[in-house]
């Protein structure tokens, strides 16, 4: 026993951090304290439903438009922030204007700004009366308070994910990369396709990810302005709410479960396709 242990101690490398096993250890106590535990809480909760209430719950004509209205909306947002957060990410990486410092600060707010203290301010400016709603409201768009409103107010918690994401990637990009692709006759479309969005693809898909999971669990800068019409614009999280308020606690976690399930399932095959895209590019 004694030889193992001391060819272990030879191969072992000093590091500055403790030793393996004090560091695994407070690794698991604290993610199980933090995460493992209160997720647990949602299935021991849940089992005490029998599985005809539990499918009762989860499939009620309420809470599958609920479901769909959740998802759909996170997904449209998430879109529209990979889109136009890969566009504002190349203007503030290769221009320089006036104001871009201004502009590349203003990008973090939603991340320092109170969630409620958005959705109060999108709703006030999206209403009839708003500042930007009066003149859509001209054109027969209507905004607040309906599931458009949704998604304006997750277009813009999601933003900055996909900012932040992708623009360290194209920092690191060589512009020479792109000179010899114009060199070889390449137009300017060809070597955006060819070679600078197959480099950021990976950071594009982790962008659109994070914008995605923060909108199906996106609560407070989505109730002033969605108007929580039951069956039209009522979010998942604002009904699981709604079954605390009721003292249901089992609906509220069932329904919290199945989110929990969906989303882990999405966002694991989100990453797989991270994963497989970027070990393509490395090939």
């Amino acid at each position: 026993m004694e030889p193992i242990l001391q060819l272990l101690q030879k191969f072992k490398k000093p590091t500055i951090i403790p030793g393996f096993g004090l560091s695994l250890g407070f690794t698991v106590f604290y993610l199980s304290l933090i995460v493992l535990i209160p997720l647990s809480g949602l299935f021991v909760k849940t089992a005490t439903l029998s599985f005809h209430q539990f499918w009762q719950v989860i499939t009620s004509a309420r809470v599958i438009a609920s479901y769909k209205l959740t998802f759909g909306v996170a997904l449209a947002a998430a879109l529209v922030n990979a889109v136009f957060g890969m566009i504002l990410s190349w203007v503030l990486v290769r221009y320089k204007f006036p104001g871009k410092r201004l502009i590349d600060a203003m990008i973090d707010l939603p991340f320092a700004l109170p969630t409620a203290v958005a959705g109060i301010a999108l709703t006030a400016i999206y209403t009839r009366d708003g500042w930007l709603g009066k003149y859509l409201a001209q054109l027969g768009i209507k905004v607040a308070f309906t599931p458009l409103g949704i998604i304006v107010a997750l277009v813009f918690v999601g933003l900055p994910f996909v900012v932040r994401t992708i623009e360290p990637v194209l920092q690191e990009f060589d512009n020479e990369i792109e000179e010899a692709a114009a060199s070889l006759g390449a137009s300017r479309l060809q070597t955006f396709t060819k070679v600078i969005f197959p480099h950021i693809f990976p950071a594009f898909v982790t962008g659109f990810s994070l914008a995605f999971a923060r909108g199906l669990g996106e609560y407070g800068s989505v109730i002033f302005i969605a108007g929580n019409m039951p069956m039209v614009s009522e979010i998942v999280p604002l009904l699981i709410v709604i079954k605390l308020e009721q003292y249901d606690y089992a609906g509220a976690t069932a329904i919290a479960l199945v989110m929990l399930l969906v989303s882990f399932s999405l966002l694991f095959a989100i990453n797989m396709l991270q994963k497989w895209s970027s070990e393509y590019r490395n090939t």
